[in-house]
């Protein structure tokens, strides 16, 4: 499998046209969870992808990832609960409230069950509608 920032440009240009193709017509989408690196400051594109998917309404859940690491000076020095607000700051103006999100660790498993627990959640939503 391909990573996606480092597969080539034209690649990357196909999978973002599908998957926003796909966001915008699947009419049993019930949240598209958006992982965003919280040991880093906010990356544009990032940025660009939540605030297309406020934009256009689809309904997100943010999962902040590398919650238990901090980065050096060189790239912000922040906390992850800094770089989360922060984040949140920058993407509010394209939605009516904060989209849910949750802060993980792989390494603490912190946020897992708090992940598992929202998907019941969407599921229930899911069924009844």
């Amino acid at each position: 499998m391909v990573l996606y920032a480092s597969a080539p440009n034209e690649l990357r240009k196909d999978w973002n046209k599908f998957t926003r193709d796909y966001f915008l017509n699947r009419s049993t989408l019930v949240s598209v969870f958006l992982l965003i690196d919280a040991s880093i400051p906010a990356k544009k594109i990032d940025l660009e992808y939540a605030s297309w998917l406020g934009q256009n309404q689809v309904p997100m859940t943010i999962i902040f990832t590398k919650c238990d690491k901090r980065k050096k000076k060189k790239n912000g020095g922040k906390h992850p609960e800094e770089n989360v607000q922060d984040f949140q700051d920058l993407i509010s103006e394209y939605f009516e409230a904060v989209p849910p999100w949750i802060m993980t660790s792989s390494v603490t498993n912190q946020g897992r069950d708090e992940i598992l627990l929202h998907m019941a959640q969407l599921r229930n939503y899911w069924l009844k509608h």
